[in-house]
């Protein structure tokens, strides 16, 4: 097992077969004027790791529609109806769903609302197909970690929970899944969608403490079959780079020790950033990134996902390190010149300084709250798990085997996919790549 030690890359003597999902569409999406949460900042990064010349080093798709049905693996039918027909313009018909699937504010109806969520939903399913085809040892999807997001309702910005949608497509080669969520808030959706299994384990640090969602707490470890497979570590102001490292690398070691997963989903929700619009956390982006290092160097495999982050300049500056990290590729901390580069100003440079700020978490504290959570995970055997249950009728069966091609996304239930080839897409293009062809020049 290779290591990479604090703040810097993985070489090459560790390289990874690394995919990477994007669709250009997504930046085009716009919640509404003065909301935090914006799509754009997904282009922003994917200009960025062009112009590092990072495409090089990846496979590059642009992912393949999936239905609405995929969708209902998790999530209720009726919501994803809902979904489907709510526009601004007929709004004023859906008074009482609006209410009831919790969207109107926090989460606004927005032009094009259900297929922004089929993009970012299919680059993770997409994503964590290739993992399981063993055709990529990483794969990352930016658009992706919208972890609020529950069975029947939106939540927190997100609409669709492709984090759990992707661990369920995992669940059908792997026996255990491991997610990890470093956004600065809890990652409750996924939590609460297997808190009862014991074949996905998922880990979260974040910000707790009259803070969204609310929930989160150490004592919140799972019930029934998944008693000590919720590993939650609830944090103050603050964060700084070696006091996260601190608790994230010994928590994270001791997780793959005694569950030994078969694959693992990192959802990278960069609003743990020092000076995120929202957060109070004081990383720096090779903080952040040295997450990323350390989850890659267990060699097992990985889906990437973005998540929060809403201070504009600085999560592209985030996934596009925490892409080079991903590839074991060094990058220059002078930016080259991109589409969006005076965003970038005054310093156009890849790392930015953290501020001064107090770090609000004792070391006695982090200490105590480490020993605890180790504590629950030394009562956790690495068996067989039983089978999921997410109230779906699907998911009362064993997961479907891979041979099993349950999707069909064809035009009249949303997708717009070829049924031959998964990268062709009815605009014609075949190669499932980037809309610019210079950007797969060598």
């Amino acid at each position: 097992m290779t290591m990479a030690s604090t703040g810097t890359l993985a070489t090459s003597t560790s390289s990874r077969r690394v995919s990477y999902f994007y669709d250009a569409e997504v930046g085009n999406y716009h919640y509404g004027q003065g909301h935090p949460m914006k799509p754009h900042r997904v282009r922003m990064t994917h200009n960025l790791v062009v112009n590092y010349g990072l495409y090089k080093k990846m496979d590059v798709f642009r992912p393949r529609l999936i239905s609405p049905t995929a969708m209902t693996r998790f999530h209720s039918d009726d919501y994803i109806n809902f979904l489907k027909v709510i526009t601004p313009d007929n709004m004023s018909d859906y008074t009482r769903q609006l209410q009831r699937f919790n969207v109107g504010e926090d989460c606004p109806v927005f032009d094009g609302l259900f297929e922004f969520c089929q993009l970012y939903t299919s680059g993770s399913i997409g994503g964590a197909a290739r993992l399981n085809d063993d055709n990529a040892d990483v794969v990352i999807n930016w658009s992706g970690g919208l972890h609020h997001a529950k069975k029947a309702e939106a939540s927190g910005f997100c609409y669709i929970n492709d984090c759990v949608l992707a661990i369920l497509e995992l669940l059908k080669k792997h026996e255990r899944v491991l997610y990890i969520d470093i956004d600065i808030h809890h990652g409750d959706g996924v939590e609460e969608a297997f808190y009862s299994t014991n074949r996905v384990m998922t880990v979260s640090f974040h910000k707790f403490g009259e803070y969204f969602p609310g929930t989160g707490d150490v004592l919140d470890v799972g019930y029934a079959d998944g008693k000590n497979y919720a590993i939650n570590f609830p944090l103050n102001d603050g964060m700084d780079d070696e006091a996260y490292q601190s608790v994230f690398k010994p928590i994270i070691s001791k997780v793959m020790e005694h569950f030994a997963p078969g694959a693992v989903v990192l959802q990278c929700g960069a609003d743990s950033l020092s000076g995120d619009r929202l957060g109070c956390f004081n990383l720096s982006v090779k903080g952040h990134a040295e997450c990323v290092s350390f989850v890659r160097s267990f060699n097992i495999p990985m889906l990437v996902l973005g998540g929060g982050g809403y201070t504009l300049r600085n999560v592209p500056r985030c996934w596009t390190y925490e892409t080079a990290v991903a590839v074991g590729e060094p990058v220059k901390d002078d930016m080259p010149f991109n589409d969006y580069y005076e965003y970038f100003g005054p310093d156009y440079s890849l790392h930015l300084p953290v501020s001064n700020m107090e770090n609000l978490n004792s070391k006695e504290y982090l200490n105590r709250t480490k020993e605890q959570l180790i504590d629950i995970l030394r009562e956790v055997e690495p068996v067989p798990g039983t089978q999921i249950q997410t109230g779906q009728v699907e998911s009362q069966l064993a997961p479907r085997g891979m041979s099993m091609e349950i999707d069909d996304p064809s035009k009249a239930d949303g997708g717009n996919a070829s049924a031959n080839n998964p990268d062709q897409r009815s605009d014609g293009r075949s190669d499932g790549r980037k809309e610019h062809p210079a950007e797969m020049a060598s």
